[in-house]
């Protein structure tokens, strides 16, 4: 089984309410942890697409991902904005043998690679500004590398994660849906947006043959959804 949940925001070393998104953020992590325990098994796959700790150092978020290290299942990751402490790759990649980061590559879960980046803000949303164009460029050549390298090794069946959504609050094409498309990726799961008002701005169901999902923990009421099986 694969399951997704987005936007843990652990924070062991760093406190930051969530509660300022409401009530429902109480003791989040508690919540999110019950629910992995009663349904996620040791041969699972967990795709967290960033925002993962609070911390501002490796270091200040390794008890974070210990936390999520010591949960059933295999965890795929991408970086969130609030990741700062997200450095070298090679480094967390050899942190443990549950948890695999993505940057720039892949990794296969069984018969399916995972891929993705961290996306960024796309043209046309409300607050993008001639200063993402930059960041908005490298995330999709960060994606594509990503993509490439996957299909490169025999790769059919793909699911990409992004943390900001895809695309703009007016689900218009983006670089990153293009990406998508022209690989043929069956799935993406994405996070980053919080809140009821805004949970409606993200793109969400099929689009050009593409499964979009929303899954920032509170939009799944901190419950890991199940992603449907590729074919």
């Amino acid at each position: 089984m694969i399951y997704a949940i987005g936007d843990l925001h652990l924070g062991s070393q760093v406190k930051k309410p969530m509660s300022v998104f409401g009530y429902n953020w109480e003791q989040h992590p508690e919540n999110i942890r019950q629910y992995w325990m009663e349904h996620v098994n040791n041969d699972d796959a967990v795709l967290i697409p960033g925002d993962i700790s609070w911390g501002m150092t490796l270091e200040e978020s390794c008890p974070d991902l210990n936390w999520i290290d010591e949960l059933p299942g295999k965890k795929y990751m991408v970086k969130g904005n609030h990741d700062y402490w997200w450095k070298s790759i090679s480094r967390m990649n050899s942190f443990s043998e549950t948890m695999y980061f993505i940057q720039n590559n892949f990794f296969a879960y069984k018969n399916i690679a995972i891929c993705g980046t961290r996306g960024w803000n796309c043209p046309g949303a409300q607050d993008y500004t001639p200063q993402d164009q930059k960041i908005y460029e490298r995330e999709a050549h960060r994606l594509q590398l990503s993509l490439e390298a996957a299909r490169r090794a025999g790769f059919d069946q793909i699911i990409g994660m992004t943390h900001f959504p895809p695309a703009n609050e007016k689900k218009e094409s983006s670089l990153f849906t293009q990406l998508f498309e022209h690989y043929q990726v069956q799935q993406v799961v994405y996070g980053h947006i919080h809140g009821k008002d805004s949970f409606l701005s993200g793109s969400l169901g099929t689009i050009s043959k593409i499964e979009y999902q929303l899954v920032s923990c509170d939009y799944l009421d901190f419950k890991l959804m199940k992603l449907k099986q590729t074919t």
